[in-house]
C-alpha cells in the first residue's frame, strides 16, 4: 500500500486519508494545489494589510507632527542667535553630539503649539515634544538665565527629552555635567536658574545628594 504524501506540509499520510492530519490540505494533487493557493493568498492579504497599516500610522505621524508646528511659531532671527551661542557653549565643552542634535535636527518654537497647550506645563523655561524633535523655548529661557552657560544648561536638559529620557535621567545628566560645561557652584550659586535646577534635581534625582548627609555627591 502506498503512502500519500502532502504537497502542503510534506507529511507523509495513510493511503486511504483524504485529508492531512496536520495543515488539512487535500491529499489529491488539485486540492494540494488549492490549498497551495489559498496559503499564499492569505500571507499576501496579511502582507497588504499589514503594509497598509504602516502607511496610515506614518501618515498620522507626519499630519501630528505637521499639527504641532503649524499651531506654534518658529523663534524669531534674534531668538536663534541666542540658541546659537548656547550651542555653540556646549561643543566648546565637548558636548558634540548634542550640539549636532539641537542645530539639525530641532525645530524651536516660541508659544505652545496644541499638544503643550492641553498638557500644560509650571514655570517651564522650555517644553519637548518627543518624538517629534519640537522645542518650545518660553520667554524666561531668553530672560532668566544669567548667560549663554545657564541657556547651555537648559538646552542640555531638553536633549535628552529629545532622546526620549525622563525627568530623573534629565535632571541628572545636567547636574554630574555642571562643572564639564562651566556651570559651577562658586559662579551661579545665587541665580535663579542654578536655585531652580538644583531644587528639582533633588526632588527628581535625590540620589545624587545621598553621598554625605548635608552634602553633595562628588562629580
Amino acid at each position: 500500500m502506498n503512502n500519500r504524501k502532502c504537497l502542503v506540509c510534506g507529511l507523509v499520510n495513510f493511503a486511504n486519508a483524504d485529508l492531512c492530519p496536520r495543515c488539512g490540505a487535500g491529499l489529491n494533487k488539485d486540492d494540494a494545489l488549492d490549498s497551495e493557493d489559498d496559503s499564499a493568498q492569505r500571507s499576501s492579504s496579511f502582507f497588504k494589510r499589514a503594509l497598509i497599516t504602516l502607511v496610515v500610522a506614518f501618515c498620522a505621524v507626519l499630519a501630528l507632527h505637521a499639527s504641532l508646528l503649524l499651531t506654534s511659531e518658529a523663534i524669531t532671527a534674534e531668538q536663534r542667535q541666542t540658541v546659537l551661542r548656547s550651542v555653540r557653549v556646549l561643543e566648546a565643552r565637548g558636548f558634540s553630539n548634542e550640539a549636532w542634535l539641537l542645530r539639525h535636527v530641532v525645530s524651536f518654537r516660541q508659544n505652545d503649539n496644541w499638544w503643550n497647550a492641553t498638557v500644560g506645563h509650571a514655570d517651564a523655561y522650555a517644553a519637548t515634544n518627543f518624538p517629534f524633535e519640537i522645542v518650545t523655548l518660553y520667554p524666561d529661557f531668553f530672560t532668566a538665565p544669567a548667560d549663554d552657560t545657564e541657556r547651555a544648561a537648559i538646552l542640555l536638559h531638553e536633549v535628552q527629552h529629545l532622546r526620549g529620557a525622563g525627568e530623573e535621567k534629565a535632571f541628572a545628566e545636567v547636574w554630574q555635567n555642571r562643572v564639564r560645561l562651566g556651570w559651577t557652584e562658586e559662579e551661579y550659586q545665587g541665580t535663579r536658574v542654578w536655585h531652580g535646577t538644583e531644587e528639582l534635581t533633588r526632588e527628581h534625582a535625590p540620589h545624587l545628594f545621598d553621598c554625605a548627609v548635608g552634602a553633595v555627591c562628588a562629580d
